[in-house]
């Protein structure tokens, strides 16, 4: 199959409007050249016109792809490292895919274009799948074949909660802070505003996602009851000691800054931004609350995959490629992904900032540099496998916290996680990638039943395991169980 185009293709950024930021590539004048986006990077280092070739026996998907062109959304964040790698990298191009990338205001504009078909898929947190599934919030049926990453998140608070904290903290040799630090040492703060008629405010990026879980869970652990949902209120701060409430990722340091919260739990680079600009202090990674969490997907509603199953498969081989990317050779691409990531129409923070994660150097306190490998982790301990305990633990802390109301059985959260998590899907891509000699066989899970073994490597001991979600949840004091409901327990629980 041979083909002529004249003229060049234009890597263009939007101006303005919804599309500010936007990463997209233009195509002036014939139609006819997405048949050929394998070479559009040679295009965007300045081709004015060029000869484009594709042999037969060339990426066989692409002939196949129900949509050739594609928009995906995003939210300006570390983790959404496996997109913009896959389209800096050509992996999008491999598979014969012309891919927009588009950053969106928040997380309910994620949810809300991918169902209404403005967006093909999108960047998630974990729990918007599965809560559109269920039906808290907007009820849609969104899946996911694809975790991004392991980790990524922190808990930061002001710098005069901390003054506060520390103070209570046990010192090692060196005088700083034992880590990882819990919950119990913000219970006196709380108290102390408490006591002085002042809430203790605390922010989130959204109901359903994994920071709310992550901060829900440390300060349960120290005793501080973080709020319940019910089906009349869903504001989730019923009988609360520390209040929880939705901000913006980018809008997280300013909030802290302006006192209008005294902490908050979000993803890279805005823990790390609050040291740079000095308004905060990171105290926990989540790595320490639960030891390899899943963090964020790749969600499409289910009609979307349906449609476009193969234009799917594409998406996740191209996703599966940069995660290994990302962790390849001992984090040998890091910094060159930092600086990719650095680039306003990506994430938009200073190189600086967003190099410590993903470099394995956290900051907490200012120069109180400390390793922590595994805070990102896009690849290895198969992190992209969309494991059904993972959707059950999301489902878990969604009962426990009352937005799933009433009790339900076993085999619902079996259920409900099939509906959703997919890995039939990601084991189709990852057997393509074998077979075509980009990835190998050991790469990826061997037999499994979906569920990850038990675990109780987390910040308060407790074990999981995901084939028993209602035993799991008679082991914490703080939370509904059994057949508990918000209403009844409040602040009693």
């Amino acid at each position: 199959m041979v083909g002529v185009f004249f003229g060049p293709l234009r890597f263009a950024l939007g101006a303005g409007g919804s599309e500010k930021g936007v990463r997209k590539v233009e195509r002036p004048g014939i139609d006819a050249v997405k048949k050929f986006s394998a070479h559009a990077s040679r295009a965007r280092r300045g081709m004015t016109a060029c000869l484009v070739v594709m042999a037969c026996s060339g990426n066989a998907a692409a002939a196949t792809l129900e949509k050739e062109e594609i928009k995906l959304g995003f939210i300006k964040l570390t983790d959404m490292a496996p997109l913009a790698i896959a389209y800096e990298k050509g992996f999008f191009e491999d598979e014969g895919l012309y891919v927009t990338l588009e950053p969106q205001a928040n997380w309910k504009a994620i949810l809300d274009r991918v169902i209404t078909g403005e967006l093909d898929g999108a960047h998630m947190l974990a729990g918007q799948p599965i809560g559109a599934t269920i039906g808290f919030g907007t009820k849609a049926d969104v899946i996911t074949a694809f975790s991004m990453d392991l980790n990524g998140n922190a808990i930061t608070v002001s710098n005069d909660v901390w003054a506060k904290m520390k103070a209570r903290l046990p010192a090692g040799e060196d005088g700083k802070p034992l880590h990882p630090i819990k919950a119990d040492a913000l219970k006196p703060v709380v108290e102390e505003m408490r006591a002085a008629g002042k809430p203790f405010q605390m922010a989130m990026v959204f109901p359903v996602s994994t920071h709310n879980y992550e901060l829900r869970y440390w300060l349960a652990a120290g005793g501080l009851h973080p709020g319940l949902y019910s089906p009349s209120d869903t504001s989730g701060q019923i009988g609360a000691d520390v209040r929880i409430s939705v901000t913006p990722p980018p809008q997280m340091p300013a909030t802290l800054e302006a006192g209008t919260i005294q902490g908050y739990c979000v993803g890279e680079p805005w823990n790390q931004q609050a040291v740079a600009k000095g308004v905060g202090v990171p105290i926990v990674t989540d790595y320490d609350i639960w030891k390899n969490n899943p963090e964020k997907v790749f969600g499409v509603t289910r009609a979307w995959a349906e449609k476009n199953p193969h234009t799917h498969l594409a998406v996740v081989k191209a996703l599966i490629r940069a995660g290994m990317w990302l962790d390849a050779d001992g984090g040998a691409n890091r910094p060159e992904a930092a600086r990719i990531l650095s680039r306003p129409e990506y994430v938009g923070a200073d190189n600086a900032v967003i190099s410590n994660a993903l470099s394995g150097i956290f900051e907490y306190e200012w120069g109180d540099k400390r390793k922590v490998p595994d805070f990102n982790v896009f690849f290895r301990y198969y992190a992209t496998y969309p494991y059904y305990s993972d959707a059950v633990w999301y489902l878990t802390q969604m009962r426990r916290w009352g937005q799933i109301p009433d009790a339900m059985p076993d085999a619902w959260y079996d259920e409900t996680a099939k509906k959703v998590y997919r890995p039939e899907i990601y084991r189709e891509a990852a057997a393509a990638l074998i077979a075509e000699g980009k990835a190998k066989r050991e790469d990826f899970p061997a037999e499994t039943d979906g569920y990850r073994a038990a675990t109780s490597e987390f910040i308060d001991g407790v074990e999981y395991d995901g084939h028993q979600p209602n035993a799991y949840l008679t082991r914490f004091a703080i939370g509904l169980k059994g057949d508990e409901k918000a209403g009844a327990v409040g602040a009693a629980n």
